[in-house]
């Protein structure tokens, strides 16, 4: 289930806002310029079938956005990677292009550094998320990482962050995935 806690950037331990409401939640992160909504989910049984069943909601983003480059990340488990994949999103960073996500299953948590704020937003199974550009920002995926999403990108290299040295990250609370 989605879930919204906004901190001050100077207490990660006692969250000003928390919700699972997902109009609150796009209403909350609509004030700083985040775009979050919740699309029917499908089942697809592969990357090439995620793209085929999400085709219309896509076509929908390139018409309206320009995107030039579309790829489904996937990440489980037992992915040989995963620590090393966790700690290449794990600082906080910002991008050039708005950072646009939507998860076709499990969940990752993005945390959003704006104003004063912090904004851990968790987007599980029918999230999407984007992030605009210049906002600083980190992932986690956890360390049993389990999703897959769909990554639209306008500079067809696709994903392009810029480190900010802050290590605010570390100040934060991680992914901790929800049981099942």
């Amino acid at each position: 289930m989605s879930h919204l806690q906004i901190f001050d950037e100077t207490d990660g331990t006692n969250a000003l806002l928390e919700t699972a409401d997902a109009a609150l939640i796009a209403t909350e992160l609509s004030h700083i310029g985040v775009r979050f909504e919740r699309w029917p989910t499908r089942a697809v049984a592969s990357a090439e079938d995620v793209l085929i069943a999400y085709a219309p909601e896509i076509d929908q983003l390139v018409a309206a956005d320009g995107y030039q480059s579309i790829d489904v990340m996937a990440v489980a488990p037992n992915h040989p990677d995963r620590a090393t994949i966790r700690t290449k999103f794990l600082s906080e960073h910002t991008h050039a292009e708005d950072e646009i996500r939507f998860f076709v299953e499990g969940e990752g948590l993005f945390t959003l550094h704006h104003q004063g704020r912090v904004f851990n937003m968790l987007c599980t199974k029918g999230d999407l998320i984007s992030v605009p550009a210049g906002m600083r920002h980190w992932f986690d995926m956890g360390e049993n990482p389990h999703f897959s999403v769909i990554r639209l990108f306008l500079n067809p290299d696709g994903w392009i962050a810029t480190l900010t040295g802050d290590d605010i990250a570390d100040r934060f609370p991680r992914h901790e995935p929800v049981a099942a």
